[in-house]
């Protein structure tokens, strides 16, 4: 249901160094004129997700998405997260921000 790549999981690692490794949401964001596409957020877990452990992380998407996306793929680029899946929704999506460049909670990429 979701692959983290051995880089991604090396980025996640190094931002969550000295800090609680809270559960990373594959979601559904505004895309802006490309439309919609699938992103990363720091978040709980709610009613209707379903929950997947990848080495030592948590990562939480909606029952629904899951179905409509298929496998979901997290990986590293120059660029910061990508979230690809089997199924593209919307714009087929890459997050595009990086850990590197202090995100927050809620916010986009881990």
């Amino acid at each position: 249901m979701i692959n983290v790549t051995e880089t991604a999981q090396q980025e996640l690692t190094t931002y969550f160094e000295g800090k609680a490794k809270e559960p990373i949401r594959v979601h559904l964001a505004d895309g802006g004129c490309s439309g919609p596409r699938l992103s990363l957020a720091l978040d709980e877990v709610r009613d209707g997700d379903k929950s997947v452990q990848q080495g030592e992380f948590t990562f939480l998407i909606q029952e629904e998405l899951a179905e409509a996306t298929g496998k979901v793929t997290i990986d590293m680029t120059q660029y910061g997260f990508s979230v690809e899946s089997e199924n593209p929704v919307g714009g087929g999506g890459g997050c595009g921000c990086s850990s590197s460049g202090g995100c927050s909670s809620g916010g986009c990429g881990c």
